[in-house]
């Protein structure tokens, strides 16, 4: 089973001298939401679209699919 990786949105912000405090600030996401990115967990597609417009990216350079070692 594949889940999602939040690794490329790290490389991105990086890149972009930019903080997650920062991109949390100014796309309105939660806390709790940027947790369940941090742990690999599903959020909504309508929170990856907020990330992507306000960086003017893709989607692939915020999210990708890995596989689950657990399944």
């Amino acid at each position: 089973m594949l889940r999602p990786s939040f690794k490329p949105l790290k490389r991105t912000l990086l890149d972009r001298d930019i903080t997650a405090s920062e991109l949390r600030e100014a796309t309105g996401i939660a806390p709790s939401t940027y947790t369940k990115m941090n742990n690999g967990e599903f959020v909504a597609l309508q929170v990856i679209a907020r990330i992507c417009e306000y960086l003017d990216c893709r989607i692939e350079d915020v999210v990708e699919f890995v596989e689950d070692p657990a399944s």
